[in-house]
């Protein structure tokens, strides 16, 4: 049977695709950009991608006629200020898409929405829900609270604020109840939701057996981590100041701060379990779910990580459109530097960010991350999924990966930072030798002006780093 998988290349569709396949499915997979989906080849005989914009009507007739089942992944939170009626038109478009073809079920992954009162994330949710509902198929919805597991959202924010804060003073939304659930189980959930006749047209809430606080989760996290950490709740926090208070401690983008605030203050409880005993499914508990979550940080195998997704900065733009670097009105900074060790030299390479640092200055770029913190932007503490492998769209510290080819020895990054222009650095080595380019595209005068001031700073930090990465000590 064919399987329709939307969000492919995001957090949730990384990890169902393998389990989709290994069902015996054959998946077709949708994306917004094609060069931004790197399957692992194991995988890529039984999957088809197609590029898919749900906002662009033309593209969705790259939609195979023949599916036979969907899952509808996309979220926007975030990525606009207008999200919600960017996620509404997007529902709309794929409801009318999916009504031309063959598909008899379309599942759902949605937040849980039992309040009257809902944040404007929620109530997102909810109305995408109810325009999917209308199609002529039948429908899933399966609603989740808070997701835990190595790379989600609320767990990587989680641990930003109880390994970097021995002393939290918060904002009163601590004390609010949620049930998270472990993202092996929301796998699970989705996996044998498809097609089972006693899931269409229902909606369902799943969670984990543990019914926690935020502060109860963290100060759970801590221990986890035999972090002793003290919590202090006070009540004149507003939210604006909450989002302010989570974007500068944690690695989250300030939109993406103001939706988590404004979606923390509700309760988000699961109505029931009816859900588990038509599938079988014992959901694991918030302490296994951490478990799970450091035992994959620790031998570097997470799959998916929400910092690689585009809500975690202020850009959404397809690959194709900037892996060409410009030279037309740049202003271009090229070293070279011959080297004697070609593997070591790619290894260091590609370990670069992140907790490797950028061998070079490293105080220089920490200041330069602050400085882009306090402007707005997403500064160094996105970091990197995984310490030893870079693949296209993945986050590096400020950078998006615009392309990667460890056998060619060529790696492009493209600048996420708040700047009076767009900036790209580049390593390709050619023979023996490595040329490091740094590229700046100015907006205006400021932007001329910005180069201008950097400059110093760019020759010492540049020329240390060529320095680094060529010689051959490990």
């Amino acid at each position: 049977m064919k399987v329709l998988l939307t969000g492919a290349s995001g957090y949730i569709g990384k990890r169902l695709l393998p389990v989709l396949v290994d069902l015996g499915y054959e998946v077709i997979c949708c994306v917004r950009d094609t060069k931004r989906f790197n399957p692992p080849e194991s995988l890529r005989p039984r999957i088809k991608i197609v590029q898919v914009d749900l906002l662009d009507k033309a593209s969705l007739k790259n939609i195979p006629k023949d599916i036979d089942g969907v899952f509808y992944l996309v979220h926007s939170m975030s990525t606009s200020s207008d999200y919600q009626s960017l996620e509404l038109e997007s529902a709309i478009n794929f409801r009318n898409a999916i009504d031309q073809t063959k598909a008899q079920h379309v599942v759902y992954l949605s937040g849980i929405v039992n309040e009257t009162a809902l944040s404007k994330h929620l109530a997102s949710r909810k109305n995408v829900e109810t325009e999917l509902s209308k199609g002529n198929y039948y429908f899933t919805t399966l609603r989740a609270g808070v997701i835990i597991g190595s790379g989600s959202a609320s767990f990587e924010i989680m641990r930003d604020l109880v390994e970097k804060l021995p002393v939290m003073v918060t904002p009163k939304w601590l004390n609010t109840k949620c049930q998270p659930i472990g993202i092996s189980d929301v796998i699970k959930f989705l996996s044998k939701t498809i097609f089972n006749h006693e899931t269409f047209n229902k909606d369902f809430d799943i969670g984990g057996p543990d019914i926690l606080s935020y502060k109860e989760m963290l100060l759970e996290l801590g221990r986890k981590r035999n972090l002793k950490r003290y919590i202090f709740i006070v009540p004149v926090m507003t939210p604006k100041l909450s989002s302010y208070w989570l974007y500068f401690v944690t690695s989250t983008s300030y939109k993406l701060a103001i939706a988590l605030v404004n979606s923390m203050k509700i309760e988000v409880i699961c109505r029931n379990d009816s859900l588990n005993k038509i599938l079988g499914i014992e959901p694991i508990s918030y302490q296994e779910s951490l478990e799970r979550a450091f035992s994959k940080i620790e031998r570097n195998e997470v799959i998916s990580s929400w910092k690689d997704a585009f809500i975690s900065s202020d850009f959404s733009f397809n690959i194709s459109e900037f892996i060409n670097v410009p030279t037309f009105g740049c202003y271009r900074d090229v070293k070279e530097k011959t080297l004697t060790d070609r593997d070591n030299c790619i290894n260091k390479i590609w370990s670069i960010g992140g907790e490797t640092g950028w061998y070079y200055g490293n105080w220089l770029w920490r200041i330069r991350g602050f400085l882009d913190k306090l402007f707005g932007g997403v500064g160094l503490r996105r970091g990197r999924t995984s310490e030893i492998s870079l693949n296209v769209g993945d986050a590096l510290d400020f950078w998006r990966v615009l392309y990667a080819d460890k056998k060619e020895g060529r790696l492009l990054l493209f600048a996420e930072m708040k700047l009076p222009g767009e900036a790209w650095l580049e390593f390709r080595i050619i023979d023996d030798k490595l040329i490091q380019t740094a590229t700046f595209r100015p907006l205006g005068l400021i932007g001329r002006l910005y180069w201008y001031a950097v400059l110093p700073f760019h020759g010492l930090i540049f020329n240390g780093l060529i320095q680094k990465l060529t010689n051959a000590n490990k």
